[in-house]
């Protein structure tokens, strides 16, 4: 019989799966094959860094829920690279609409759309780690999670801008996707702050309907 340790073991487990699937899954034929091995240097680094570290420290269940989607959503853009993924496509062919045609956009914007769900997905498992792993409390672990995720995205940007700069030509803006926008970083990063923003909005909302 299965106790409550096994069964969260076993979800782990699961959510480990489906990430494999989705990753072979974005192996196959992938729009450009460079770019898919760059994009996953970044995956390879968080997950190596979450199993060597199990043992000492255990995020939730929540928390690696939110890690799992965000890294499987992440394959999507390694698979077609993030300038192409085909969003606006597969909306049109099962639901006959397209986001782009509602909203007036010209350039595809799942890149956007991934920095704003990286803000909003890691913020949380970073403000666990402060908050059990540094013993601060509540309103100084949200910060500093906050401040993190503003931190990787800065860093996450240069490392773009180096790998563009290193590799150059189609590969190089393959992997840095502006689509011709000037201040494509800047609205990256913003899109990452407002996304951690998000659950640190929810939990005041929260606190405050506990009182």
């Amino acid at each position: 019989m299965l106790n409550n340790k096994n069964i969260t073991i076993w979800f782990k487990y699961t959510l480990f799966v489906l990430f494999v699937i989705t990753w072979i899954w974005s192996s196959i034929s992938p729009f450009s094959r460079h770019d898919w091995i760059l994009e996953n240097i970044l995956v390879i680094m968080i997950l190596a860094v979450l199993i060597l570290t199990y043992k000492k420290f255990k995020f939730s269940d929540a928390s690696y829920i939110m890690i799992t989607i965000f890294l499987i959503l992440h394959e999507f853009g390694a698979h077609y690279t993030y300038s192409l993924v085909p969003y606006d496509e597969w909306l049109n062919y099962n639901f006959g609409f397209t986001i782009n045609g509602l909203m007036g956009w010209e350039r595809n914007h799942f890149d956007r759309f991934i920095h704003l769900i990286f803000g909003i997905l890691w913020a949380y498992p970073a403000k666990e780690f402060f908050a059990r792993k540094l013993s601060l409390n509540n309103n100084w672990s949200w910060f500093f999670a906050l401040e993190s995720v503003m931190s990787f995205s800065l860093l996450y940007e240069l490392i773009e801008w180096l790998v563009a700069v290193v590799f150059g030509g189609e590969l190089g803006m393959q992997y840095l996707g502006t689509q011709g926008d000037i201040w494509d970083a800047h609205k990256d990063m913003l899109l990452a702050t407002l996304g951690a923003m998000v659950p640190i909005v929810i939990a005041i909302i929260i606190k405050k309907l506990k009182r």
